[in-house]
């Protein structure tokens, strides 16, 4: 679907049905894009394991767009390789950082 190949921004869900994890984390890293990925599970192992298979910039565990500016912002692909918005960015400008926010609450 074109909605889920190209990097959209603003209010928009893309909702595709997957048998299981392992299908999830193919169709998310199968587009061009890196930027962010999302993931809502009560399963923290698993979702730990989601978030490392994803090669997204941020993934968000039960929340999304959680923000602080001294973490490391940024994407994979064509989202991008540098990071940005930390106190460390000269060093993580060049490197693909993941940075992931679990909600625990």
């Amino acid at each position: 679907m074109r909605i889920a190949n190209e990097e959209i921004f603003g209010p928009v869900l893309a909702a595709i049905t997957v048998k299981d994890a392992e299908e999830a984390v193919q169709v998310g890293n199968s587009v061009i894009y890196g930027l962010a990925a999302a993931v809502w599970t009560r399963d923290l192992a698993r979702a730990h394991r989601i978030a490392r298979a994803l090669r997204a910039g941020v993934v968000y565990v039960n929340c999304y767009d959680a923000d602080d500016i001294t973490v490391p912002f940024g994407g994979f692909k064509q989202s991008g390789t540098g990071r940005d918005q930390s106190r460390c960015m000269p060093s993580t400008s060049t490197r693909n950082w993941k940075t992931t926010w679990i909600d625990l609450s």
